[in-house]
Protein backbone atom coordinates (compact mmCIF):
# COMPACT_ATOMS: atom_id res chain seq x y z
CA UNK A 1 0.00 0.00 0.00
CA UNK A 2 2.42 2.54 -1.07
CA UNK A 3 0.95 5.85 0.71
CA UNK A 4 -0.43 3.84 4.04
CA UNK A 5 2.40 4.13 6.52
CA UNK A 6 3.09 7.76 5.69
CA UNK A 7 -0.27 8.69 5.69
CA UNK A 8 -1.41 7.48 8.59
CA UNK A 9 1.75 9.03 10.42
CA UNK A 10 0.77 12.74 8.76
CA UNK A 11 -2.61 12.82 10.26
CA UNK A 12 -1.79 11.03 13.69
CA UNK A 13 1.08 13.33 13.57
CA UNK A 14 -0.90 16.45 13.28
CA UNK A 15 -3.62 15.22 16.10
CA UNK A 16 -0.80 14.69 18.24
CA UNK A 17 -0.86 17.33 21.54
CA UNK A 18 1.53 19.44 22.95
CA UNK A 19 2.19 17.44 26.18
CA UNK A 20 3.68 14.37 24.25
CA UNK A 21 6.87 12.75 25.97
CA UNK A 22 8.85 10.57 24.04
CA UNK A 23 9.82 8.42 26.85
CA UNK A 24 5.96 7.57 28.03
CA UNK A 25 5.94 6.52 24.07
CA UNK A 26 8.50 4.04 24.36
CA UNK A 27 7.79 2.95 27.72
CA UNK A 28 3.75 2.13 26.56
CA UNK A 29 5.44 0.42 23.46
CA UNK A 30 7.70 -1.72 25.25
CA UNK A 31 4.63 -2.86 27.67
CA UNK A 32 2.56 -3.93 24.74
CA UNK A 33 5.34 -5.46 22.91
CA UNK A 34 5.84 -7.74 26.54
CA UNK A 35 2.11 -8.34 26.00
CA UNK A 36 2.07 -9.27 22.54
CA UNK A 37 5.65 -12.08 23.13
CA UNK A 38 3.56 -13.08 26.18
CA UNK A 39 0.86 -14.25 23.64
CA UNK A 40 3.64 -15.51 21.71
CA UNK A 41 5.15 -17.56 24.12
CA UNK A 42 1.84 -18.98 25.67
CA UNK A 43 1.13 -20.35 21.74
CA UNK A 44 3.04 -22.81 20.20
CA UNK A 45 1.09 -23.16 17.44
CA UNK A 46 0.73 -19.54 16.93
CA UNK A 47 4.61 -19.30 17.47
CA UNK A 48 4.56 -21.99 14.12
CA UNK A 49 2.22 -19.30 12.06
CA UNK A 50 4.65 -16.63 12.49
CA UNK A 51 7.16 -18.56 11.09
CA UNK A 52 9.47 -19.63 14.48
CA UNK A 53 10.62 -23.21 14.98
CA UNK A 54 9.98 -23.04 18.67
CA UNK A 55 8.66 -25.26 20.17
CA UNK A 56 7.52 -26.73 17.07
CA UNK A 57 6.48 -30.37 18.31
CA UNK A 58 4.22 -28.69 20.77
CA UNK A 59 0.19 -27.83 20.65
CA UNK A 60 -1.45 -24.93 22.29
CA UNK A 61 -2.54 -25.27 25.99
CA UNK A 62 -6.18 -25.56 26.14
CA UNK A 63 -7.31 -26.38 29.44
CA UNK A 64 -9.45 -23.93 31.52
CA UNK A 65 -6.48 -24.26 34.30
CA UNK A 66 -4.63 -21.89 31.57
CA UNK A 67 -6.80 -20.04 30.41
CA UNK A 68 -7.96 -18.55 33.89
CA UNK A 69 -4.14 -18.07 34.42
CA UNK A 70 -4.24 -16.16 31.39
CA UNK A 71 -7.74 -14.08 32.55
CA UNK A 72 -5.57 -12.97 36.15
CA UNK A 73 -2.41 -12.29 34.15
CA UNK A 74 -4.61 -9.69 32.44
CA UNK A 75 -6.21 -8.53 35.87
CA UNK A 76 -2.07 -7.60 36.80
CA UNK A 77 -1.24 -6.30 33.26
CA UNK A 78 -4.85 -3.90 33.45
CA UNK A 79 -3.53 -2.81 36.65
CA UNK A 80 0.09 -1.65 35.49
CA UNK A 81 -1.19 -0.11 32.52
CA UNK A 82 -3.26 2.38 34.24
CA UNK A 83 -0.75 2.84 36.71
CA UNK A 84 2.15 3.12 34.72
CA UNK A 85 1.62 4.57 31.40
CA UNK A 86 0.19 7.84 31.57
CA UNK A 87 -2.30 8.29 28.67
CA UNK A 88 -2.37 12.44 28.37
CA UNK A 89 1.66 11.87 27.34
CA UNK A 90 1.48 9.83 24.79
CA UNK A 91 0.97 10.85 21.05
CA UNK A 92 -1.97 10.06 18.93
CA UNK A 93 -1.10 6.92 17.79
CA UNK A 94 -0.07 5.39 21.20
CA UNK A 95 -2.95 6.39 23.07
CA UNK A 96 -5.04 4.50 20.62
CA UNK A 97 -2.55 1.57 21.07
CA UNK A 98 -3.17 1.99 24.86
CA UNK A 99 -7.43 2.06 24.63
CA UNK A 100 -7.22 -0.69 22.56
CA UNK A 101 -5.32 -2.62 24.81
CA UNK A 102 -7.39 -1.27 28.00
CA UNK A 103 -10.53 -2.70 26.31
CA UNK A 104 -9.00 -6.29 25.18
CA UNK A 105 -7.17 -6.75 28.49
CA UNK A 106 -10.37 -5.86 30.14
CA UNK A 107 -12.42 -8.28 28.19
CA UNK A 108 -9.99 -10.96 29.03
CA UNK A 109 -10.87 -10.27 32.67
CA UNK A 110 -14.62 -10.98 32.17
CA UNK A 111 -14.50 -13.82 30.16
CA UNK A 112 -13.33 -15.82 32.99
CA UNK A 113 -16.62 -16.06 34.46
CA UNK A 114 -18.12 -17.23 31.38
CA UNK A 115 -15.32 -20.06 31.29
CA UNK A 116 -17.26 -23.02 30.29
CA UNK A 117 -20.20 -21.48 28.29
CA UNK A 118 -18.46 -22.28 24.51
CA UNK A 119 -18.80 -25.93 22.90
CA UNK A 120 -14.77 -26.79 22.51
CA UNK A 121 -16.31 -29.30 20.04
CA UNK A 122 -18.46 -28.35 17.00
CA UNK A 123 -19.50 -29.29 13.67
CA UNK A 124 -17.52 -26.53 12.05
CA UNK A 125 -14.78 -26.81 13.90
CA UNK A 126 -12.68 -27.22 17.00
CA UNK A 127 -8.68 -28.07 17.60
CA UNK A 128 -10.11 -31.85 16.45
CA UNK A 129 -10.77 -30.80 13.00
CA UNK A 130 -8.18 -28.25 12.48
CA UNK A 131 -5.21 -30.54 13.16
CA UNK A 132 -4.46 -31.82 9.37
CA UNK A 133 -5.01 -28.20 8.10
CA UNK A 134 -2.38 -26.58 11.05
CA UNK A 135 -0.17 -29.43 9.68
CA UNK A 136 0.03 -28.38 6.18
CA UNK A 137 -0.11 -25.07 5.92
CA UNK A 138 2.04 -23.50 8.94
CA UNK A 139 4.07 -26.87 9.70
CA UNK A 140 7.36 -26.15 7.06
CA UNK A 141 9.55 -29.04 6.88
CA UNK A 142 12.83 -27.54 5.54
CA UNK A 143 15.52 -29.75 7.48
CA UNK A 144 15.55 -32.93 8.92
CA UNK A 145 14.78 -31.36 12.65
CA UNK A 146 11.37 -30.10 11.36
CA UNK A 147 10.30 -33.42 9.90
CA UNK A 148 11.30 -35.00 13.98
CA UNK A 149 9.33 -32.33 15.36
CA UNK A 150 6.50 -33.53 12.75
CA UNK A 151 6.65 -36.92 13.96
CA UNK A 152 6.63 -35.69 17.74
CA UNK A 153 3.98 -33.00 17.44
CA UNK A 154 1.82 -36.24 16.15
CA UNK A 155 2.67 -37.93 19.15
CA UNK A 156 1.89 -35.23 21.69
CA UNK A 157 -2.00 -35.21 19.70
CA UNK A 158 -2.81 -37.85 22.49
CA UNK A 159 -2.18 -35.53 25.58
CA UNK A 160 -4.05 -32.88 23.68
CA UNK A 161 -7.00 -35.11 22.88
CA UNK A 162 -6.88 -36.04 26.69
CA UNK A 163 -7.28 -32.05 27.71
CA UNK A 164 -9.99 -31.91 25.41
CA UNK A 165 -11.83 -34.91 26.63
CA UNK A 166 -11.79 -33.20 29.99
CA UNK A 167 -13.12 -30.25 28.65
CA UNK A 168 -15.75 -31.75 27.12
CA UNK A 169 -16.65 -33.53 29.84
CA UNK A 170 -17.18 -30.66 32.22
CA UNK A 171 -19.54 -29.19 30.80
CA UNK A 172 -21.22 -32.18 30.54
CA UNK A 173 -21.23 -32.14 34.16
CA UNK A 174 -22.79 -28.73 34.52
CA UNK A 175 -25.61 -29.72 31.61
CA UNK A 176 -23.93 -27.30 29.13
CA UNK A 177 -23.64 -30.15 26.25
CA UNK A 178 -24.40 -28.64 21.99
CA UNK A 179 -27.34 -29.14 20.62
CA UNK A 180 -27.63 -33.13 19.52
CA UNK A 181 -27.57 -32.00 15.70
CA UNK A 182 -23.66 -31.02 16.24
CA UNK A 183 -22.55 -34.88 17.20
CA UNK A 184 -23.00 -36.68 14.26
CA UNK A 185 -21.37 -33.80 12.15
CA UNK A 186 -18.19 -33.98 14.55
CA UNK A 187 -17.85 -37.37 14.89
CA UNK A 188 -17.85 -37.75 10.64
CA UNK A 189 -15.23 -35.22 10.78
CA UNK A 190 -13.34 -37.20 13.10
CA UNK A 191 -13.33 -40.36 11.34
CA UNK A 192 -12.77 -38.14 7.99
CA UNK A 193 -8.85 -37.34 9.57
CA UNK A 194 -8.86 -41.10 10.35
CA UNK A 195 -9.63 -42.39 6.99
CA UNK A 196 -7.01 -43.74 4.68
CA UNK A 197 -3.96 -45.34 4.42
CA UNK A 198 -2.14 -46.15 6.66
CA UNK A 199 -5.59 -45.96 9.03
CA UNK A 200 -7.07 -48.29 6.38
CA UNK A 201 -4.34 -50.53 4.62
CA UNK A 202 -6.09 -51.42 1.64
CA UNK A 203 -7.33 -47.96 0.56
CA UNK A 204 -6.33 -46.46 -2.83
CA UNK A 205 -6.39 -43.17 -1.02
CA UNK A 206 -3.66 -42.01 1.51
CA UNK A 207 -4.64 -40.13 4.86
CA UNK A 208 -4.24 -36.59 4.51
CA UNK A 209 -1.95 -35.92 7.44
CA UNK A 210 0.23 -39.09 5.76
CA UNK A 211 0.40 -37.55 2.17
CA UNK A 212 1.28 -34.21 4.02
CA UNK A 213 4.36 -35.70 5.69
CA UNK A 214 5.22 -37.88 2.99
CA UNK A 215 5.18 -35.01 0.44
CA UNK A 216 7.46 -33.11 3.02
CA UNK A 217 9.90 -35.81 3.53
CA UNK A 218 10.23 -36.28 -0.03
CA UNK A 219 11.46 -33.05 -0.58
CA UNK A 220 14.43 -33.34 1.72
CA UNK A 221 15.88 -35.98 -0.49
CA UNK A 222 16.94 -37.88 1.94
CA UNK A 223 18.81 -41.25 2.19
CA UNK A 224 16.29 -44.11 1.08
CA UNK A 225 16.99 -46.08 4.57
CA UNK A 226 16.85 -42.70 6.84
CA UNK A 227 13.27 -41.49 4.68
CA UNK A 228 11.95 -45.32 4.70
CA UNK A 229 12.79 -45.26 9.26
CA UNK A 230 10.86 -42.01 8.63
CA UNK A 231 7.82 -43.36 6.75
CA UNK A 232 7.54 -46.74 9.19
CA UNK A 233 7.50 -44.22 12.25
CA UNK A 234 5.02 -42.10 10.86
CA UNK A 235 2.68 -44.83 10.02
CA UNK A 236 3.03 -46.90 12.88
CA UNK A 237 2.12 -43.00 15.08
CA UNK A 238 -1.09 -42.23 13.07
CA UNK A 239 -2.34 -46.51 13.48
CA UNK A 240 -1.82 -46.35 17.09
CA UNK A 241 -1.77 -42.72 18.94
CA UNK A 242 -3.44 -40.60 16.70
CA UNK A 243 -5.66 -43.21 15.92
CA UNK A 244 -6.26 -44.07 19.29
CA UNK A 245 -6.92 -40.17 20.40
CA UNK A 246 -9.64 -39.62 17.87
CA UNK A 247 -11.20 -42.77 18.55
CA UNK A 248 -11.74 -41.80 22.21
CA UNK A 249 -12.91 -38.57 21.26
CA UNK A 250 -15.56 -40.25 18.92
CA UNK A 251 -16.41 -42.57 21.92
CA UNK A 252 -17.10 -39.22 24.27
CA UNK A 253 -19.14 -37.55 21.43
CA UNK A 254 -21.29 -40.30 20.96
CA UNK A 255 -22.18 -40.72 24.89
CA UNK A 256 -22.36 -37.19 25.13
CA UNK A 257 -24.82 -37.16 21.85
CA UNK A 258 -27.40 -39.18 23.91
CA UNK A 259 -27.48 -37.00 26.83
CA UNK A 260 -27.70 -33.47 24.01
CA UNK A 261 -31.04 -31.87 23.98
CA UNK A 262 -32.88 -29.33 20.96
CA UNK A 263 -32.23 -26.45 23.12
CA UNK A 264 -30.77 -24.18 20.61
CA UNK A 265 -30.27 -21.09 22.28
CA UNK A 266 -27.59 -20.02 24.73
CA UNK A 267 -30.27 -18.45 27.01
CA UNK A 268 -30.41 -22.26 28.59
CA UNK A 269 -27.41 -21.19 30.91
CA UNK A 270 -28.49 -19.45 33.96
CA UNK A 271 -26.32 -17.30 33.16
CA UNK A 272 -27.35 -17.40 29.18
CA UNK A 273 -28.56 -13.56 28.83
CA UNK A 274 -25.83 -12.19 30.49
CA UNK A 275 -23.43 -14.22 28.17
CA UNK A 276 -25.15 -13.21 25.32
CA UNK A 277 -24.82 -9.61 25.78
CA UNK A 278 -21.05 -10.33 26.41
CA UNK A 279 -20.52 -11.14 22.85
CA UNK A 280 -22.78 -8.77 21.34
CA UNK A 281 -20.20 -6.64 23.06
CA UNK A 282 -17.53 -8.08 21.68
CA UNK A 283 -19.02 -8.49 18.39
CA UNK A 284 -20.42 -5.13 17.64
CA UNK A 285 -17.82 -3.06 19.43
CA UNK A 286 -20.46 -0.44 20.27
CA UNK A 287 -22.35 -1.64 23.04
CA UNK A 288 -25.79 -2.66 20.83
CA UNK A 289 -28.47 -4.48 22.77
CA UNK A 290 -30.24 -7.70 21.36
CA UNK A 291 -33.27 -5.65 20.45
CA UNK A 292 -31.07 -2.96 18.86
CA UNK A 293 -29.38 -5.56 16.61
CA UNK A 294 -32.43 -7.31 15.57
CA UNK A 295 -34.09 -3.97 14.70
CA UNK A 296 -31.29 -2.91 12.94
CA UNK A 297 -31.39 -6.36 11.03
CA UNK A 298 -35.03 -5.78 10.26
CA UNK A 299 -35.12 -2.43 8.74
CA UNK A 300 -32.04 -3.78 6.15
CA UNK A 301 -33.93 -6.78 5.07
CA UNK A 302 -36.43 -4.68 4.00
CA UNK A 303 -34.42 -1.97 2.29
CA UNK A 304 -32.53 -4.58 0.62
CA UNK A 305 -35.69 -6.61 -0.52
CA UNK A 306 -36.83 -3.44 -2.33
CA UNK A 307 -33.41 -3.11 -4.21
CA UNK A 308 -34.07 -6.66 -5.25
CA UNK A 309 -37.37 -5.64 -7.09
CA UNK A 310 -35.36 -3.03 -9.00
CA UNK A 311 -33.25 -5.81 -9.97
CA UNK A 312 -36.71 -8.17 -11.03
CA UNK A 313 -38.00 -5.21 -13.21
CA UNK A 314 -34.72 -5.13 -14.71
CA UNK A 315 -34.45 -9.05 -15.61
CA UNK A 316 -37.84 -8.77 -16.13
CA UNK A 317 -38.99 -11.35 -14.04
CA UNK A 318 -42.72 -11.75 -13.76
CA UNK A 319 -43.76 -12.87 -10.21
CA UNK A 320 -43.55 -12.45 -6.65
CA UNK A 321 -40.32 -11.60 -4.65
CA UNK A 322 -40.33 -15.52 -3.32
CA UNK A 323 -41.09 -16.58 -6.64
CA UNK A 324 -37.67 -14.85 -8.00
CA UNK A 325 -35.95 -16.54 -4.80
CA UNK A 326 -37.13 -19.77 -6.05
CA UNK A 327 -35.98 -19.24 -9.53
CA UNK A 328 -32.23 -18.10 -8.34
CA UNK A 329 -32.13 -21.42 -6.49
CA UNK A 330 -33.59 -23.73 -8.67
CA UNK A 331 -32.66 -22.57 -12.63
CA UNK A 332 -29.55 -24.59 -13.82
CA UNK A 333 -28.29 -21.87 -15.74
CA UNK A 334 -26.73 -20.18 -11.97
CA UNK A 335 -25.10 -23.45 -11.67
CA UNK A 336 -21.74 -24.82 -12.41
CA UNK A 337 -21.86 -28.98 -12.82
CA UNK A 338 -21.03 -31.48 -9.69
CA UNK A 339 -17.65 -32.51 -9.65
CA UNK A 340 -14.37 -32.33 -11.03
CA UNK A 341 -15.08 -30.21 -14.21
CA UNK A 342 -17.42 -27.74 -12.40
CA UNK A 343 -14.98 -27.67 -9.44
CA UNK A 344 -12.41 -26.28 -11.65
CA UNK A 345 -14.50 -23.86 -14.04
CA UNK A 346 -15.63 -22.35 -10.48
CA UNK A 347 -11.89 -21.86 -9.17
CA UNK A 348 -10.67 -20.62 -12.71
CA UNK A 349 -13.64 -17.74 -13.03
CA UNK A 350 -12.82 -16.81 -8.79
CA UNK A 351 -8.87 -16.10 -10.39
CA UNK A 352 -10.57 -13.93 -13.83
CA UNK A 353 -12.74 -11.93 -11.44
CA UNK A 354 -9.50 -11.27 -8.78
CA UNK A 355 -7.36 -10.50 -11.81
CA UNK A 356 -9.73 -8.23 -13.57
CA UNK A 357 -10.40 -5.97 -10.16
CA UNK A 358 -6.49 -6.39 -9.53
CA UNK A 359 -6.14 -4.22 -13.09
CA UNK A 360 -8.29 -1.61 -11.76
CA UNK A 361 -7.47 -1.24 -8.33
CA UNK A 362 -5.69 2.46 -7.69
CA UNK A 363 -9.38 3.36 -8.82
CA UNK A 364 -10.13 2.32 -5.34
CA UNK A 365 -6.27 2.36 -3.40
CA UNK A 366 -2.74 3.52 -3.76
CA UNK A 367 -2.22 -0.26 -4.81
CA UNK A 368 -2.33 -3.73 -3.42
CA UNK A 369 -0.12 -5.01 -0.66
CA UNK A 370 3.14 -7.55 -1.20
CA UNK A 371 1.51 -10.65 0.29
CA UNK A 372 0.45 -13.22 -2.39
CA UNK A 373 -3.05 -14.74 -2.80
CA UNK A 374 -3.88 -18.41 -3.88
CA UNK A 375 -7.46 -19.46 -4.80
CA UNK A 376 -7.84 -23.25 -3.23
CA UNK A 377 -11.05 -26.17 -2.92
CA UNK A 378 -11.26 -26.57 0.47
CA UNK A 379 -9.88 -30.15 1.17
CA UNK A 380 -12.02 -33.22 0.67
CA UNK A 381 -11.29 -34.16 4.64
CA UNK A 382 -13.20 -31.06 5.83
CA UNK A 383 -15.82 -29.81 3.21
CA UNK A 384 -18.59 -31.56 4.36
CA UNK A 385 -18.43 -29.58 7.39
CA UNK A 386 -16.65 -26.15 6.32
CA UNK A 387 -18.52 -23.18 5.68
CA UNK A 388 -19.15 -22.25 2.06
CA UNK A 389 -16.22 -19.57 2.13
CA UNK A 390 -13.27 -18.50 4.19
CA UNK A 391 -9.95 -16.76 4.31
CA UNK A 392 -6.11 -17.75 5.95
CA UNK A 393 -3.66 -15.13 6.17
CA UNK A 394 -0.63 -15.28 4.66
CA UNK A 395 2.94 -14.51 5.93
CA UNK A 396 4.39 -11.10 6.54
CA UNK A 397 7.35 -11.77 4.78
CA UNK A 398 5.33 -13.39 1.93
CA UNK A 399 6.47 -16.49 2.26
CA UNK A 400 3.46 -18.01 2.86
CA UNK A 401 0.77 -16.68 0.36
CA UNK A 402 -3.04 -15.79 1.36
CA UNK A 403 -5.54 -18.76 1.00
CA UNK A 404 -9.03 -17.72 -0.20
CA UNK A 405 -11.04 -21.38 0.28
CA UNK A 406 -13.95 -21.59 -1.50
CA UNK A 407 -16.29 -24.98 -0.14
CA UNK A 408 -17.24 -27.39 -3.66
CA UNK A 409 -18.37 -30.03 -1.45
CA UNK A 410 -22.08 -28.99 -3.31
CA UNK A 411 -21.45 -26.65 -6.34
CA UNK A 412 -25.39 -26.00 -5.68
CA UNK A 413 -24.13 -24.40 -2.55
CA UNK A 414 -21.94 -21.89 -4.25
CA UNK A 415 -24.53 -20.31 -7.06
CA UNK A 416 -22.62 -18.81 -10.30
CA UNK A 417 -24.12 -15.64 -9.51
CA UNK A 418 -22.44 -15.33 -5.87
CA UNK A 419 -18.84 -16.16 -7.33
CA UNK A 420 -18.15 -12.44 -7.82
CA UNK A 421 -19.18 -11.45 -4.21
CA UNK A 422 -17.55 -14.13 -2.43
CA UNK A 423 -14.32 -13.54 -4.14
CA UNK A 424 -14.60 -9.73 -3.28
CA UNK A 425 -15.21 -10.65 0.31
CA UNK A 426 -12.63 -13.11 0.94
CA UNK A 427 -9.75 -12.10 -1.35
CA UNK A 428 -9.40 -8.42 -3.17
CA UNK A 429 -10.65 -5.92 -1.73
CA UNK A 430 -11.92 -7.58 1.42
CA UNK A 431 -10.27 -9.97 4.00
CA UNK A 432 -7.05 -10.26 1.87
CA UNK A 433 -6.15 -6.67 0.78
CA UNK A 434 -7.40 -6.25 4.92
CA UNK A 435 -5.45 -8.20 6.66
CA UNK A 436 -2.36 -8.23 4.21
CA UNK A 437 -2.02 -4.68 4.56
CA UNK A 438 -2.40 -4.88 8.34
CA UNK A 439 0.58 -7.18 8.44
CA UNK A 440 2.61 -4.59 6.25
CA UNK A 441 2.19 -1.88 8.67
CA UNK A 442 5.34 -0.29 10.21
CA UNK A 443 3.90 2.08 13.03
CA UNK A 444 1.32 -0.17 15.13
CA UNK A 445 2.61 -2.67 17.94
CA UNK A 446 2.89 -6.29 17.09
CA UNK A 447 -0.76 -7.01 19.37
CA UNK A 448 -2.75 -4.70 16.48
CA UNK A 449 -1.09 -6.14 13.93
CA UNK A 450 -1.75 -10.15 14.70
CA UNK A 451 -4.92 -9.01 17.20
CA UNK A 452 -8.21 -7.57 15.33
CA UNK A 453 -11.87 -7.70 16.04
CA UNK A 454 -14.67 -9.53 14.01
CA UNK A 455 -16.47 -6.75 13.67
CA UNK A 456 -13.99 -4.71 12.08
CA UNK A 457 -12.75 -7.29 9.41
CA UNK A 458 -15.92 -8.86 8.38
CA UNK A 459 -17.41 -5.10 8.37
CA UNK A 460 -14.91 -4.31 5.99
CA UNK A 461 -14.71 -7.67 3.54
CA UNK A 462 -18.65 -6.53 3.18
CA UNK A 463 -18.36 -2.87 2.72
CA UNK A 464 -15.41 -4.39 -0.14
CA UNK A 465 -18.41 -6.10 -1.33
CA UNK A 466 -20.12 -2.77 -3.24
CA UNK A 467 -16.36 -1.41 -3.75
CA UNK A 468 -16.61 -3.15 -7.12
CA UNK A 469 -20.11 -1.52 -8.13
CA UNK A 470 -18.73 1.83 -8.21
CA UNK A 471 -15.91 1.54 -11.10
CA UNK A 472 -18.72 -0.68 -13.04
CA UNK A 473 -18.09 -4.12 -12.15
CA UNK A 474 -21.46 -6.36 -11.21
CA UNK A 475 -22.05 -6.10 -15.05
CA UNK A 476 -24.37 -8.89 -15.03
CA UNK A 477 -27.53 -7.86 -13.46
CA UNK A 478 -27.55 -11.28 -11.76
CA UNK A 479 -24.59 -10.88 -10.29
CA UNK A 480 -25.35 -7.86 -9.29
CA UNK A 481 -28.05 -9.60 -7.18
CA UNK A 482 -25.29 -11.70 -5.58
CA UNK A 483 -24.16 -8.66 -4.39
CA UNK A 484 -27.19 -7.72 -2.88
CA UNK A 485 -28.15 -11.33 -2.04
CA UNK A 486 -24.77 -11.30 0.20
CA UNK A 487 -26.03 -8.16 2.09
CA UNK A 488 -29.03 -9.75 2.95
CA UNK A 489 -27.80 -12.73 4.12
CA UNK A 490 -25.65 -10.62 6.64
CA UNK A 491 -28.81 -8.77 7.27
CA UNK A 492 -30.89 -11.78 8.13
CA UNK A 493 -28.19 -13.33 10.49
CA UNK A 494 -28.81 -10.11 12.33
CA UNK A 495 -32.60 -10.79 13.11
CA UNK A 496 -31.96 -14.68 13.23
CA UNK A 497 -29.00 -14.70 15.83
CA UNK A 498 -30.72 -12.78 18.20
CA UNK A 499 -33.75 -14.27 17.08
CA UNK A 500 -32.55 -17.84 18.72
CA UNK A 501 -30.31 -16.39 21.52
CA UNK A 502 -32.67 -13.49 22.48
CA UNK A 503 -36.25 -14.14 21.23
CA UNK A 504 -35.78 -18.00 21.41
CA UNK A 505 -36.84 -19.00 18.23
CA UNK A 506 -36.78 -22.73 17.69
CA UNK A 507 -34.19 -23.75 14.97
CA UNK A 508 -36.70 -24.81 12.48
CA UNK A 509 -38.10 -21.19 12.63
CA UNK A 510 -34.47 -20.24 11.82
CA UNK A 511 -34.60 -21.84 8.75
CA UNK A 512 -37.95 -20.82 7.91
CA UNK A 513 -36.92 -17.16 8.08
CA UNK A 514 -34.04 -17.38 5.84
CA UNK A 515 -35.87 -18.98 3.54
CA UNK A 516 -38.64 -16.70 3.47
CA UNK A 517 -36.25 -14.20 3.04
CA UNK A 518 -33.15 -14.78 0.93
CA UNK A 519 -32.65 -16.89 -2.43
CA UNK A 520 -30.18 -19.27 -0.62
CA UNK A 521 -30.90 -22.93 -0.92
CA UNK A 522 -32.05 -25.06 2.22
CA UNK A 523 -28.43 -25.79 3.04
CA UNK A 524 -26.85 -23.42 3.07
CA UNK A 525 -29.98 -21.86 5.54
CA UNK A 526 -30.10 -24.50 7.49
CA UNK A 527 -25.88 -24.51 8.01
CA UNK A 528 -26.40 -20.96 8.87
CA UNK A 529 -28.92 -21.67 11.54
CA UNK A 530 -26.43 -24.20 13.08
CA UNK A 531 -23.47 -21.52 12.70
CA UNK A 532 -25.89 -18.85 14.90
CA UNK A 533 -26.24 -21.94 17.54
CA UNK A 534 -23.30 -22.88 18.30
CA UNK A 535 -21.36 -19.40 17.29
CA UNK A 536 -23.48 -16.72 19.66
CA UNK A 537 -23.65 -13.33 18.14
CA UNK A 538 -20.35 -13.43 15.64
CA UNK A 539 -23.05 -13.44 13.06
CA UNK A 540 -23.87 -10.04 13.47
CA UNK A 541 -20.72 -8.43 13.18
CA UNK A 542 -20.65 -8.24 9.13
CA UNK A 543 -23.17 -5.82 8.56
CA UNK A 544 -22.72 -3.93 11.89
CA UNK A 545 -19.07 -3.40 10.53
CA UNK A 546 -20.21 -1.96 7.06
CA UNK A 547 -22.94 0.09 8.36
CA UNK A 548 -20.45 1.83 10.58
CA UNK A 549 -17.71 2.19 7.49
CA UNK A 550 -20.43 2.98 5.61
CA UNK A 551 -21.69 5.82 8.46
CA UNK A 552 -17.58 7.14 8.64
CA UNK A 553 -17.55 7.54 4.86
CA UNK A 554 -20.39 9.53 4.18
CA UNK A 555 -19.70 11.52 7.16
CA UNK A 556 -16.07 12.20 5.34
CA UNK A 557 -17.41 12.82 1.87
CA UNK A 558 -20.10 15.49 3.74
CA UNK A 559 -17.82 17.39 5.65
CA UNK A 560 -14.78 16.88 3.04
CA UNK A 561 -16.58 17.90 0.05
CA UNK A 562 -13.82 18.20 -3.20
CA UNK A 563 -11.00 17.37 -0.43
CA UNK A 564 -12.08 14.12 0.02
CA UNK A 565 -10.15 11.15 -1.59
CA UNK A 566 -11.80 7.61 -1.54
CA UNK A 567 -8.24 5.88 -1.38
CA UNK A 568 -7.01 7.98 0.86
CA UNK A 569 -10.30 7.40 3.01
CA UNK A 570 -9.35 3.80 2.70
CA UNK A 571 -6.09 3.93 3.81
CA UNK A 572 -7.02 5.56 6.40
CA UNK A 573 -9.30 2.50 7.86
CA UNK A 574 -6.63 0.23 6.45
CA UNK A 575 -3.87 1.93 8.80
CA UNK A 576 -5.70 1.26 12.07
CA UNK A 577 -4.86 -2.65 11.79
CA UNK A 578 -7.98 -3.59 13.15
CA UNK A 579 -9.67 -1.65 15.81
CA UNK A 580 -13.46 -1.96 17.87
CA UNK A 581 -15.63 0.76 15.63
CA UNK A 582 -16.06 3.24 18.54
CA UNK A 583 -12.28 3.81 17.94
CA UNK A 584 -11.95 3.70 14.31
CA UNK A 585 -14.60 6.98 14.62
CA UNK A 586 -12.49 8.84 16.54
CA UNK A 587 -9.41 8.14 14.28
CA UNK A 588 -11.70 8.54 11.01
CA UNK A 589 -13.05 11.74 12.98
CA UNK A 590 -9.10 13.10 13.72
CA UNK A 591 -8.18 12.40 10.12
CA UNK A 592 -11.28 14.97 8.49
CA UNK A 593 -9.78 17.40 11.06
CA UNK A 594 -6.58 17.33 10.04
CA UNK A 595 -7.36 18.29 6.40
Amino acid sequence: MKKLVLLTLFFLASCSTSKVDEVAIKEANQFFESIFQDQVLDSPQFQTTLGYKSNYDKWDDITWEFRRSQSKQSKFDLAFLKKNIQYDKLDSDTQISYKVMEKRLQRSIDVDKFIFNDYPVTHRGGIHSSIPSFLMNYHKVEEEADLKDYLTRLRNIEPLFQDLIDELNYRKDIRNLAPSFVYPQAIKTCENIISGYPFVQDSKEQNVIYKDFMTKMKALNLDDAIALRYQSEAEAILVTIVNKAYRDLIEVLLNQQVLADNNHGIWKLPNGAEYYQFMLDGYTTLGMTAEEVHAVGLSEVDRIHKEIYAIMEQVEFEGSLQDFFEFMRNDPQFYYPEGPKGRQMYLDQVNVVVDTLTARIEELFYGLPSIPLEVRAVEPYREASAGIAFYNRGQADGSRPGIYYANLYRMKDMPIYKLENLAYHEAIPGHHMQISATLELKNIPNFRKYGGYSVFSEGWALYSETLPKEIGLYKDPYSDFGRLSGELWRACRMVVDTGIHHYRWTREEGIEYYLQNTANPEGDCIGMVERHIVWPGQAVSYKVGMLKIQELRAKAETELGKKFSLQEFHDVVLATGGVPMDILEEIVTSWIASK
